[in-house]
């Protein structure tokens, strides 16, 4: 006898290289009967069909998640607001409805003023995977395994609810997490956005200047790894500076004073606080990410030992 899969319909709201990938994963595992999509470009639709990404698609938002058991918002950070208004009408009490932006206070507060109370089958989570690549024709069914994905629940959420969200991503091969909003704000500020600004500023600066030729012709592999980031959209970026203004410049205060610091140190000749900063900065990343690495190296082995 054929064991059903966990989920009889997948929508996905907003087809990219997210939404995709996690259809492709839960496709991949034998765990949803059929994925549809809903966007307003018919030809990023028609691809997506086309690669076996989705089964099928509307341009009629009600259409496409009539009959979904879950449905991802995966547009744009700031799209993600209005698309959520969008929904709430068409939201039924066995629809579960959760997203995947960046940034989630924006969306507990569109939410907040949306409904007076939050509704059980709303929650917010967010996939800490990715690519400098975008769209549906990067999706891939291996983007989550060895990733972590943070829910940002409310109180109003149910258990069952929660449990079937956490399903979901497990299914994909994440690794679930749980934190409050605020502080997965101000978090994924320091670890993701303010790098994804850095790099696009770094980039930006020596392209002005007046070696940008031999400084991109002679680029070396530390370059390239730290600058890799800013070839991801643009407007997405945008859209989450924007969305996270708060946290993110709180962030760059912070590594600003400290990027002070190390100028002083370097134009006194300080080499004692240099040595000690690049030292520290050394060993806590050693200490927190060597270890992380190795156990998805050998996962990774494992697996394909399989």
């Amino acid at each position: 006898m054929t064991q059903e899969p966990a989920f009889k319909q997948l929508c996905v709201v907003g087809l990219g290289l997210i939404g995709g990938s996690l259809a492709q994963a839960l496709r991949a595992a034998g765990e949803v009967g059929r994925v549809v999509a809903w966007g307003r470009n018919e030809t990023r639709l028609e691809l997506g069909k086309k690669l076996g990404v989705i089964d099928d698609y509307s341009l009629n938002l009600a259409d496409a998640v009539a009959g979904s058991d879950v449905v991802i918002i995966g547009t744009p950070t700031q799209i993600a607001e209005q698309t959520l208004r969008d929904l709430a009408p068409l939201m039924r009490d066995d629809m579960i409805v959760t997203d995947v932006a960046s940034v989630k206070g924006n969306l507990q507060r569109a939410a907040q003023t949306i409904w007076a109370e939050w509704p059980e089958n709303l929650v917010l989570g967010h996939p800490i995977a990715g690519s400098e690549q975008s769209g549906v024709e990067a999706s891939r069914a291996d983007l989550f395994r060895h990733h972590r994905v943070i829910l940002t629940p409310q109180p109003a959420n149910s258990r069952s609810v929660l449990a079937r969200v956490r399903l979901l991503w497990e299914l994909a091969g994440a690794e679930v997490v749980e934190m409050d909003v605020d502080t997965h704000d101000r978090v994924l500020a320091r670890t993701s956005h303010l790098p994804h600004v850095l790099a696009y500023a770094l980039v930006d600066a020596l392209a002005q200047g007046d070696t940008a030729e031999d400084v991109f012709r002679f680029a070396a592999g530390g370059f390239k790894d730290f600058t890799r980031i800013a070839s991801s959209d643009p407007t997405m970026w945008h859209d989450i500076a924007l969305a996270n203004r708060d946290a993110l410049l709180e962030s760059m205060d912070d590594f600003s004073a400290n990027l002070q610091q190390l100028r002083k140190a370097i134009e006194q000749g300080d080499g004692d606080t240099l040595a000690e900063v690049f030292q520290r900065a050394k060993t806590a990343r050693d200490e927190r990410f060597l270890p992380q690495y190795r156990q998805r190296a050998a996962l990774k082995t494992e697996l394909k030992g399989d």
